[in-house]
């Protein structure tokens, strides 16, 4: 397995004190190898067999340094036989320390060559031979037992924390079924171009994004977004590479190369996200750099000190505790833990349908008492439908048509609710020259009329008149202008995401308060905050007045702002945000650039969840510091004083690396609701 042969690399010389943390994050980069790589052939080679054999290497010399440590310590203390001393008792614990012995101290020789003296390896080399020199062979084993039994609990916990992201791995397509020369050959995902037709069948994987040809299909997209329930993609719609197409054969239109889809974005989000590092981890790496070369002089002078200061000295009795303190020292358990439980948050989010960019996003997430949120799209579905057509000296079908071929050259789902009220007429139609004017609406030119297509404010910026009846219309609405006349009005309704209320509720019961923004008018955006019970809601904004709102908001400096937005249309204030999320950006490449954390579903509860994780992730880091810290100040103490002995040493160390592993693995065992 790719894991047990990253499991002994500790030779780069980027390595912190005691190597672990980069193991961890040399792991989640491990994901990201290519299909056609070393280790994954490795596994398509070996298949079962392999996999057993690999087991087996990784598992065999930590069985046999215990049973053969099992066997001594019952030859020393039960059976007592006479062939048990001499040279035979001195080989036979030789022999049970080099299986999980002769490993660490290569590594501690390479990193020493490398200039890198004070390292786990160093550490856990010199207080074992030193052991073995003093005559205390039962402990030098046990203490590399121990610590290798760490290691395997320590890779068993990365490999749990990884599931999750390695599922997204998993789901690249090996091959795409491509149209060329009017049939379907089979070819390597990474050789088709954009523009080209593929065909995926039932069951199938969609190796490529694409644009739905078919009339349609239901595909499971549970790995990208967490969601079991299936997806109906009909034609023109958007499908992603990793979904599963669970209906009839469907052809897809190519829209980016393999290496540009979604999917492949995203592995790479999550891979580079361990490199981010929470300033809990950066603390603990620089602490560890200080503290391991500070313990290993005390632990010198723990051994030659007393010699000028005690009367009955005896040197081997002084080396066996600073051999002690050595081992009690070392920072496994915070280098191990925290990396780990930082990147068991990263695997659970990603699990839940959100992607965070950074353990430093994990720890910020923590902090939000803020929550601001765009109105369309994020908390509505952004799903417009025309409700009611007024018209005024105008007749509705001579000027509707004409403010629907304006209105199809926008992406605006308000535009496309129009262009399919208008229906086919508008399509007949000419547009000359086209203006977009930013938070107003469009001005165009269709068969030598001049068309305006906005809100209010269009109109009294193009002085065309508005009566008081249109002003005091509280939905959304769309007026418009034929060459400077009032021609009538639209009416749009919006419609309120299900998870919306439950997701503001979540917000106030963790004491968070929520503000709404809006380009929409205040009357509207009164309304949706009402429904769902907003602290606070502004109407009416301009992209660049939406950036001075949460300026505004973060002027309070015990205001930690996290914004919530589409991705796209809400890039600056995403970016001004202390945390940017980006709703429903899993196909949007503004969304994965901009925000720091990505909510691969429309659900508005996520926000909560994201919350939630980290803040879960933030208490097992701390609760396994203190764990850390508390036991080993206790235990030096009592090594420093003969009064722990090499078997309380490990426990201090190993043992609490151990249980800090267990309390870190918990995060992927939380449900989080």
């Amino acid at each position: 397995m790719a894991e047990d042969k990253i499991k002994h690399d500790h030779s780069s010389s980027n390595r912190d004190c005691c190597g672990q943390e980069e193991k961890i994050n040399v792991q989640a980069k491990k994901l990201g190898e290519d299909d056609n790589g070393e280790e994954h052939s490795h596994d398509h080679d070996h298949g079962e067999e392999g996999g057993k054999m690999s087991l087996l290497k990784t598992y065999a010399p930590a069985t046999i340094s215990f049973v053969m440590l099992i066997l001594g310590i019952v030859f020393d203390n039960y059976l007592k036989t006479g062939f048990f001393k001499g040279y035979f008792r001195l080989g036979w614990y030789i022999a049970a320390y080099i299986p999980v012995g002769l490993p660490v101290v290569i590594d501690a020789a390479k990193a020493i060559w490398q200039r890198e003296f004070f390292t786990e390896f160093f550490l856990m080399s010199v207080a074992t031979i030193g052991a073995m020199a003093i005559g205390e062979y039962p402990e030098a084993v046990a203490v590399m037992l121990f610590y290798t039994v760490g290691e395997l609990f320590q890779s068993a916990a990365v490999n749990r924390a990884k599931r999750s992201i390695k599922a997204l791995l998993d789901i690249r397509p090996s091959t795409a079924m491509v149209n060329r020369n009017g049939s379907y050959a089979e070819v390597d995902p990474t050789t088709v171009q954009v523009g080209e037709t593929i065909q995926i069948k039932a069951g199938e994987k969609v190796p490529l994004d694409g644009e739905m040809l078919s009339k349609g299909s239901a595909f499971n997209t549970a790995a990208l977004t967490g969601e079991s329930a299936p997806t109906e993609i009909t034609t023109g719609d958007t499908v992603l590479a990793g979904m599963i197409n669970q209906g009839i054969v469907v052809e897809l239109k190519v829209t980016k190369l393999y290496n540009d889809s979604s999917l492949a974005r995203i592995l790479t989000l999550v891979q580079d996200a361990a490199s981010r590092k929470a300033k809990t981890e950066l603390f603990i790496r620089k602490f560890s750099k200080i503290y391991t070369p500070i313990v290993v002089f005390l632990a010198i002078g723990i051994a030659a000190l007393p010699y000028f200061f005690v009367n009955d000295y005896v040197f081997t009795q002084w080396l066996y505790r600073a051999l002690v303190f050595l081992v009690i020292s070392c920072p496994c358990a915070l280098v191990i833990s925290i990396p780990l439980g930082y990147f068991g948050g990263i695997g659970a989010a990603s699990r839940n349908g959100i992607l965070f960019k950074g353990s430093n996003f994990l720890d910020l997430m923590t902090k939000v008492n803020t929550v601001v949120m765009d109105k369309t799209g994020t908390l509505t579905k952004g799903v417009f439908k025309v409700q009611e057509v007024i018209s005024y000296d105008i007749q509705e079908n001579d000027w509707l048509p004409l403010a629907a071929e304006v209105e199809s050259k926008s992406t605006h789902p308000i535009a496309q609710a129009i262009v399919e009220k208008a229906g086919e007429e508008a399509q007949k139609l000419n547009v000359e020259s086209l203006e977009e004017i930013s938070g107003h609406g469009l001005k165009g030119i269709v068969n030598g009329k001049t068309i305006l297509a906005g809100n209010i404010k269009l109109m009294e910026k193009e002085g065309v008149a508005v009566d008081d009846k249109v002003k005091g219309v509280t939905d959304t609405i769309v007026v418009v202008a034929v060459d400077g006349k009032l021609a009538g009005y639209i009416t749009i309704a919006d419609e309120i995401k299900e998870d919306s209320a439950e997701a503001i509720k979540k917000l106030h019961e963790m004491k968070i308060k929520t503000v709404m923004l809006s380009g929409d008018k205040q009357t509207v955006v009164d309304k949706v905050s009402k429904v769902l019970g907003i602290d606070d809601a502004f109407g009416n904004l301009l992209p660049e007045q939406k950036v001075e709102k949460v300026k505004e908001v973060k002027a309070d400096t015990s205001r930690v702002v996290a914004f919530v937005g589409d991705g796209i249309n809400d890039a600056p204030v995403l970016a001004l945000s202390d945390v940017g999320i980006a709703m429903g950006g899993l196909g949007s490449d503004a969304a994965i650039e901009t925000a720091d954390v990505i909510i691969q579903t429309d659900q508005p509860s996520k926000i909560a969840k994201a919350i939630e994780i980290g803040r879960a992730t933030n208490r097992i880091v701390w609760q396994n510091i203190a764990l850390a810290f508390v036991v080993k100040i206790i235990v030096l103490g009592l090594g420093a004083g003969g009064i722990a002995t090499m078997w309380e040493a490990v426990f201090a160390d190993v043992g609490v690396a151990l249980l800090a592993i267990l309390n870190a693995v918990r995060l992927q065992r939380i449900n989080f609701k």
